[in-house]
């Protein structure tokens, strides 16, 4: 490696693919264009989102994400998963913390080499999701595309897991085509912040089919704070138990809600892919 190039790790959860940049040591320039540059397909590494590891004072590691937008966001299921695997991995520790903008995150170690996550405890408030607009039942709320008397999606639950989420419950999530109805979902002005889309199909009590078009990532094959917030959504519904695999068009998660404390616990894979290096931007220098 190069004195000023920046090593990087290719890892994902469920298909959902990350580029992994250490900044604990070294001080990595990082902004919107950047970003972007890196989680091209064509001319970088490519990725659906970008993850800057970094300082913490109160865990030991601060997650910070950018999708392939460019959009620094606050908070991603999958990649808190392969963080955590890489940190358990360095650290030897049973247990590791991860600080994210949407909140501490602790995790560790499954059966067969799975990882969970507590993801924290979900956010029903209308305006902790956030909408633009009071909605006192989260559960379902005003919102339709299509027309207005035979719509073809409607009635959303909608729910913040560290980031905002809607959920449309549908019979046949490769029945419609998300990927022109997610942006504009996506943007619609209820959403101040914008939102993750997904479509759930509850197949059982312990069984959700889920696709989901990620705010500034677009579809991707697995979404993590998808998967818990289709869960927590569907608990509420009374239309699952509080454990359940979701399966998602990358492979399955579990989810269990726990009723003690209300915290959603996520379990699934990690995989390395291979690593490299970056070429380092002006004003940085190796730690």
């Amino acid at each position: 490696m190069s004195d000023n190039a920046i090593h990087f790790r290719k890892l994902n959860g469920l298909g959902n693919d990350f580029v992994v940049l250490d900044a604990r040591t070294r001080a990595i320039d990082m902004d919107e264009n950047r970003a972007r540059q890196i989680a091209d397909r064509e001319t970088g590494v490519g990725c659906d989102q970008l993850i800057v590891m970094a300082p913490s004072s109160r865990a030991d590691v601060k997650m910070r994400i950018w999708n392939n937008s460019g959009d620094e966001v606050e908070s991603c299921g999958n990649a808190a998963r392969c963080i955590a695997d890489l940190l358990i991995k360095e650290l030897g520790k049973e247990t590791v913390t991860i600080d994210t903008d949407g909140g501490m995150l602790i995790s560790y170690a499954a059966d067969g080499g799975n990882i969970t996550v507590d993801m924290g405890v979900p956010k029903f408030g209308w305006e902790d999701i956030p909408l633009a607009e009071a909605f006192y039942d989260t559960r379902g709320i005003e919102l339709q595309i299509g027309p207005i008397d035979d719509p073809v999606l409607h009635t959303p639950s909608v729910v913040n897991v560290g980031n905002p989420h809607a959920v449309f419950w549908v019979d046949d999530v490769e029945g419609y085509e998300l990927e022109r109805a997610g942006p504009l979902l996506e943007h619609h002005p209820i959403f101040p912040e914008g939102a993750n889309i997904s479509l759930a199909h509850v197949v059982s009590r312990d069984h959700i089919i889920l696709k989901v078009w990620e705010r500034g990532a677009g579809l991707t094959r697995a979404c993590g704070t998808g998967a818990c917030a289709a869960m927590v959504c569907a608990v509420r519904k009374e239309f699952v138990d509080r454990v359940a695999t979701v399966t998602l068009p990358g492979g399955d998660l579990t989810i269990e809600w726990r009723e003690s404390d209300k915290h959603i616990l996520m379990t699934g894979p990690v995989a390395y892919e291979f690593e490299g290096e970056l070429p380092a931007m002006a004003g940085e220098s190796a730690g």
